[in-house]
């Protein structure tokens, strides 16, 4: 698809999205995954005005009772439903009250619903057209990208287009080379996100470079495709997430045309959305050695769905994981003193106006100076040199104290037990609030588990994989690791217990980026953390 392909389309679709009255109060919602189709409804309503609603795919296909999407369908009452497979959504198609919305499908409409073509949604471009285009501004609603609290009720977020365009203009001022080197990107990271969408899409889009939509995900089964495609293609820029660099690597360890490829025209690995294991730095750096005979440069930044996306971000040369930069351009960042850390709060062009029909949220949200509440906490990197950037310092609200008053901070103590538990656990759940001890709720990684017991059938049952002694004695070991590096009590955890369930989107225990909300589990999970220091000691418990 050609940048002039795609305008002709855009406008085309625009036409036909006006035709139908679409606007704020009757936006589009778009259910599928990424996809060439979705891009151009996409362009088409941003081209005149139209708010589009990208929702997790995984509220549809994951889904037992579709509750997210009914709350959303509810909020939004949409004017245009959007699927890319009729067959694939028949459930929550069926399931969910669209208000009366026109349903709109690229292929296998179920027998009995009535539902649009995806190819019939073009109408030749008048001067209407023209109009709304024109009529496009600063405080014009671009989109509604959904985000879930530690309740899990879906709250709207409102994306203007000034939020997007001043987030481009700070990137290409932070980023010069992407205007002389236009990207080129293979990207999975989900376009109901921020970071895939506002920021990966539109840079693409405000550069001229070349995105190839990859049909792969971070999880078994689906990294293959990943694989696949960077076998395939060189990015210029590579951007994830760290479960999907942890995912990655392995291949590029073992694979050499895929590190040859992938490092051929590499000029900067990028990873946001969650704290970078040290361990998969050194991984990182130590393969483009290899290959290149010299490190890549590796960045980041930090946002959220409410800064459309980056506040900070690296655009200097960093040493480890970590380092979330320095405010980028137009953007403020405070840093309030709240119990032992710094809060960081924000304020500038990206920062959303609110959430969609929820004053009281919008209200709490802000401060009495206009700045927004992220939720995260920084540190300077260089309490003497403050050029050297801010350090990511975990959530406010995931912290606690043990019995003894020691803060455990979750965001440090879950990077570093990420690395020291590998290859047994793919995420961590810190315990022990007002208890004497911390303790880990483990998500077991099962690929990593297996690998240790090699004599087992590879279809073994993954609790009878997760009992074998070999991946008990490598737990330890790694809870031993932590122990020994020192810091007290608050710095390592006593017990753990090793999950075979995986983390629940319904429960609103993870995101489909691959965030764990430590909350969420705890509450869902309160049995297993009072199996966890329950008297006597429970046989599945690991201790040390």
């Amino acid at each position: 698809l050609t940048y002039g392909e795609a305008l002709a389309e855009a406008r085309a679709i625009g036409a036909a999205l006006l035709a139908r009255g679409l606007s704020a109060e009757r936006p589009a919602m778009v259910l599928s995954d990424n996809a060439i189709d979705h891009a151009l409804l996409m362009l088409g309503a941003l081209h005149v005005g139209v708010p589009i609603a990208p929702i997790s795919p995984a509220y549809s296909l994951m889904s037992k009772d579709y509750a997210k999407v009914k709350a959303i369908a509810g909020l939004l009452q949409p004017g245009l439903v959007y699927a890319a497979d009729g067959a694939k959504f028949a459930g929550v198609l069926g399931a969910v009250d669209f208000g009366g919305a026109e349903i709109v499908l690229g292929a296998n409409p179920p027998a009995g619903l009535k539902a649009t073509a995806f190819a019939d949604l073009r109408q030749a471009p008048g001067a209407d057209v023209d109009k709304a285009y024109a009529a496009v501004g600063p405080d014009t609603v671009a989109k509604f990208l959904f985000t879930s609290g530690s309740t899990g009720e879906p709250k709207g977020v409102i994306n203007t287009q000034r939020m997007l365009c001043s987030n481009q203009q700070a990137i290409a001022q932070v980023w010069p080379f992407l205007a002389e080197t236009p990207p080129v990107i293979v990207d999975w990271l989900p376009w109901n996100h921020t970071f895939g969408a506002n920021h990966n899409f539109n840079m693409v889009l405000r550069n001229g470079g070349t995105l190839y939509i990859d049909d792969g995900k971070p999880v078994p089964g689906l990294i293959e495709k990943t694989v696949a495609n960077l076998r395939e293609v060189s990015p210029t820029i590579y951007f994830n997430v760290p479960r999907g660099f942890d995912a990655l690597i392995p291949f590029l360890e073992k694979d050499a045309a895929l590190r040859k490829n992938f490092f051929r025209d590499l000029q900067m690995i990028f990873y946001a959305a969650a704290a970078l294991p040290q361990n998969l730095w050194e991984k990182l750096e130590d393969l483009s050695v290899r290959e290149r005979g010299k490190r890549t440069v590796m960045v980041s930044a930090w946002g959220a769905t409410e800064t459309a996306p980056m506040v900070t971000t690296v655009h200097f040369e960093i040493d480890r994981a970590g380092v979330i930069g320095l405010p980028a351009p137009g953007t403020e960042v405070k840093l309030v003193p709240n119990e032992n850390k710094l809060e960081l709060r924000v304020r500038g062009p990206n920062v959303t106006p609110g959430y969609w029909k929820r004053a009281d949220l919008t209200q709490a949200a802000f401060d009495e100076e206009g700045f927004y509440r992220i939720g995260d906490a920084g540190r300077f990197a260089d309490p003497q040199e403050p050029a050297k950037g801010i350090e990511f310092d975990g959530r406010i609200a995931e912290d606690f104290k043990l019995m003894s008053g020691v803060w455990v901070h979750v965001g440090a103590i879950r990077v570093k037990a990420l690395a020291a538990l590998a290859p047994v656990a793919q995420d961590i759940v810190v315990t022990g609030h007002d208890r004497e001890e911390a303790g880990f709720l483990v998500f077991a990684n099962p690929p990593g588990c297996r690998a240790l017991c090699p004599d087992l059938p590879a279809d073994a049952p993954l609790e009878q994989v997760l009992a074998d002694a070999r991946v008990v004695a490598r737990l330890k070991e790694g809870m031993a690791k932590l122990k020994l590096e020192g810091g007290g009590s608050s710095t390592y955890a006593t017990r753990a217990l090793l999950m075979a369930e995986p983390p629940s989107i319904d429960a609103n225990e993870i995101t489909d980026k691959g965030y764990i909300n430590q909350r969420a589990v705890l509450s869902r999970r309160a049995a297993l953390v009072a199996r966890l220091y329950a008297e006597p000691r429970d046989a599945a418990v690991i201790s040390i």
